[in-house]
């Protein structure tokens, strides 16, 4: 038996010296070749550390209270927040969205460009979501309109509806839900604040792992009770930070992220969100609950 133990440790212990070279340091991340395809939103390499320049795919933090240490890689939320635009001669041609307008005298063409949740927005400005989870789940978004002196109105489900998606609200790994689809008519919001002292939008993004039951979807959105959004945040979106992808503003739709949005898969190097929202030391299998506050500026944009 002493024989045996010796030949297999003399064999062994080269083997394993040939790994720790091939590992290096332990701060560094060696990715297996058979990885290079696998989504991953979360990544400790993607936050950039201070007076190193920037890579190609490398967030700072927005919330610096909230640690990014011991964060599970499922409770992770990547949402990119689109501004439409008039296209430009220099767009990809494959990257426009089309629109007639009601006499079908014209063609309007816009091209979807990021900008970041931060961004003041103004009235009569379309805009799109794209929402994509680090996890299979359901997602639901609320919206509820945020007044200048802080208040909340009533919440309002206004994903999933059987007029977005069909209903269809299961997310999954790589795969990315446009609010509106470009199957919906119109396939953007229009930014419309009717109201005296409204200051902006408070939308609550949910993933669950299990559908809600409690909720019916209608056609059109659907109002909650506000004692359960409530307890909601206090249970899944309490202690969220958030990341802003870097040098990134501005930056217009990519032919990728245009058929992700018809249901092709993101892959490992596909674009990234523009937001990243994570929540350290979540339970395993627990929802996760994020806001995103969209606030108005003063200017109206131009009617089209």
């Amino acid at each position: 038996m002493k024989n045996n133990l010796g030949i297999v440790a003399k064999l062994l212990i080269p083997a394993l010296l040939v790994v720790a070279l091939c590992w290096g340091p332990l701060n560094a991340r060696v990715d297996p070749p058979q990885d290079q395809q696998t989504r991953r939103l979360w990544d400790s390499g993607i936050i950039r550390a201070k007076k190193t320049a920037p890579e190609k795919r490398q967030y700072r933090i927005a919330t610096p209270r909230i640690p990014t240490g011991r964060v599970n890689g499922e409770d992770v939320l990547g949402i990119t927040l689109w501004r439409l635009r008039p296209s430009k001669s220099s767009d990809d041609n494959e990257v426009r969205l089309f629109k007639h307008k009601k006499d079908n005298t014209q063609i309007l063409e816009w091209t979807p460009e990021r900008i970041s949740v931060d961004t003041p927005l103004v009235a009569g400005q379309r805009i799109r979501l794209s929402i994509e989870a680090a996890r299979t789940g359901y997602l639901y978004v609320i919206n509820r309109e945020l007044f200048a002196d802080g208040k909340l109105g009533d919440p309002y489900l206004i994903f999933p509806t059987s007029d977005l998606h069909g209903g269809d609200n299961q997310v999954s790994v790589g795969r990315v839900i446009d609010i509106p689809s470009l199957d919906d008519e119109p396939y953007y919001f229009t930014l419309d604040p009717d109201h005296p002292g409204l200051a902006g939008e408070v939308l609550s993004v949910m993933v669950t792992p299990q559908p809600l039951t409690e909720i019916k979807i209608g056609d059109e959105a659907v109002k909650l009770s506000k004692d359960d959004v409530e307890a909601w945040e206090k249970s899944f979106g309490a202690k969220v930070g958030r990341l802003e992808l870097e040098n990134s503003f501005g930056k217009p739709w990519t032919k990728e992220e245009r058929d992700a949005s018809k249901g092709q898969t993101l892959k490992r190097d596909s674009p990234a969100p523009q937001t990243l929202y994570y929540r350290p030391l979540a339970k395993p299998g627990e929802s996760l609950m994020v806001s995103v506050r969209l606030r108005y500026g003063v200017v109206r944009a131009k009617a089209q």
